[in-house]
């Protein structure tokens, strides 16, 4: 069947998060659209423009939901995001005071960067209005 879920248990987690972002972001664009039809169908009946403007975005939140449960459940997808999630399980994650540390350095070298950068570009500006007699 079209509906049915491609190897139970395996990768569950990427799947539902990828369906579960997916139709957070379908569902930010249909309330966006709700929105605008409020704008753009001014011009009919105020019954009629409440029903299209509440019954677009649903309707098509909701094909494209079903077309989101299909997309994670296909055979090439869903393979790819099992391996995914298997290669995830591997990863050796860092401590949090590694990431505290890497995190720390990072901002130290872009400040100094940034001062560095700073200072050569008013070391220039000064020495060529100084040359140009500005």
């Amino acid at each position: 069947m079209a509906f049915d879920i491609y190897k139970r248990g395996q990768g569950k987690y990427t799947r539902l998060g990828s369906f579960f972002a997916g139709a957070i972001i379908v569902g930010a664009g249909c309330w966006k659209l709700y929105g605008k039809l409020d704008v753009w169908l001014a011009g009919l009946p105020k019954e009629w423009a409440l029903w299209v403007s509440t019954l677009a975005p649903v309707g098509l939140f909701v094909v494209l939901a079903v077309f989101l449960l299909w997309l994670v459940n296909k055979v090439s997808v869903a393979d790819f995001m099992i391996a995914a999630e298997g290669e995830m399980k591997k990863v050796s994650w860092s401590s949090r005071q590694e990431i505290a540390v890497s995190t720390f350095i990072v901002i130290v070298v872009v400040v100094l960067v940034a001062v560095l950068l700073g200072v050569t570009d008013i070391t220039f500006r000064t020495f060529f209005s100084w040359i140009l007699g500005g």
